[in-house]
């Protein structure tokens, strides 16, 4: 009997707040890998707050998926056949794959996992594209110099997490804001933090006034009130990162909150989206040096695991309650 392969796809649309019912888990057979295919058994895949956007069947920067189309992560596994001259049968590879427990995919999507004596798992973490997109966003977009004051929305995920790390390495005061008592702990005492805001209990605006004089920088991973809130007490020639806006993602409507061009003439601010994949050309470079501080201690993160296949969606669907401290993946069997 042949060996079988579940997979995810997208079972229909979401209105609002996905549901388990937006998915389905099919069963077909083990893939077989053609002419310079390789075979992928998956140990790890990750899910994002920006595959929601590629479920609605709108322009987006990601392609939408279409209803029946399988769902798409990015993954770690190892190499089971190889038809591919760059990867042979044990190497653990990284690439944008399948919500699966195996895929057969054309080796030039893959790419050797090399995280030194970290886990394999920080491919897909702090030292994958949640971390270069905070390296870039951080250091190019940002631009930070000593003495600035640093503020993260979404300070407890996986790209917050590691913004708020890098910025004091550049010398920054950092507040995060963040859902939980326990999050802010882990933002003051384990991440380095100068201040956590927990937005559940706390006034955003009065929470932040009392935090600090003006924001030089402004990490935004979720929009919404806390973005309105950061906005009115931006410093003249202050810097906007907008990396997410995971407050609007379910939002049926586009809202209309308060208006903020007129700040940005009063403050000569500077707002800048940060898309990851244009920065790829230097994709290795900043790798490197997130190793570095990671094998020296001064860069750590954590991840939140949910095991089997069988629950990835229960995994997605928890970013949206922000039941995720650092990175959400999930365990495959």
């Amino acid at each position: 009997m042949a060996e079988t392969n579940r997979q995810w796809i997208l079972a229909q649309r979401p209105t609002g707040e996905p549901t388990h019912d937006d998915f389905e888990l099919r069963e077909t057979e083990k893939p077989t890998p053609d002419a310079n295919e390789v075979l992928v058994d998956l140990s790890y895949m990750s899910v994002d707050p920006y595959m929601r956007g590629r479920m609605r069947d709108a322009e987006s920067y990601a392609e939408p998926w279409d209803v029946g189309d399988p769902m798409q992560a990015g993954a770690v596994g190892t190499v089971e056949e190889s038809n591919h001259p760059d990867f042979d049968p044990g190497d653990t590879v990284v690439g944008n794959l399948r919500w699966a427990d195996y895929v057969a995919i054309d080796g030039a999507e893959l790419s050797h996992v090399r995280t030194g004596d970290a886990p394999v798992s920080t491919a897909l973490g702090v030292l994958g594209m949640p971390g270069r997109t905070a390296y870039f966003g951080l250091y190019d977009v940002g631009e930070p110099t000593p003495g600035d004051t640093v503020v993260v929305s979404g300070a407890a995920g996986a790209v917050g997490s590691t913004v708020g790390q890098l910025a004091k390495l550049a010398g920054c005061e950092v507040v995060g804001y963040a859902g939980s008592d326990e999050k802010v702990r882990y933002l003051e005492d384990e991440l380095g933090y100068d201040r956590g805001i927990n937005y559940e209990d706390e006034d955003v605006r009065d929470a932040l006034r009392d935090a600090t004089d003006g924001v030089d920088i402004y990490y935004d991973n979720v929009g919404g009130p806390i973005t309105d809130a950061v906005m009115d007490h931006l410093n003249v020639d202050a810097r906007v990162v907008v990396c997410g806006q995971i407050a609007h993602y379910n939002d049926t409507e586009r809202p209309t909150g308060p208006r903020h061009f007129g700040n940005l003439i009063q403050t000569r601010a500077r707002v800048e989206g940060i898309l990851v994949r244009d920065f790829a050309p230097r994709f290795q470079q900043a790798t490197e040096r997130l190793a570095e501080w990671v094998a020296s201690g001064d860069l750590t993160y954590r991840e939140t695991v949910t095991d089997g296949l069988e629950n990835a969606p229960d995994a997605f669907l928890g970013l949206f309650e922000g039941e995720n401290i650092g990175k959400q993946l999930v365990k495959l069997d």
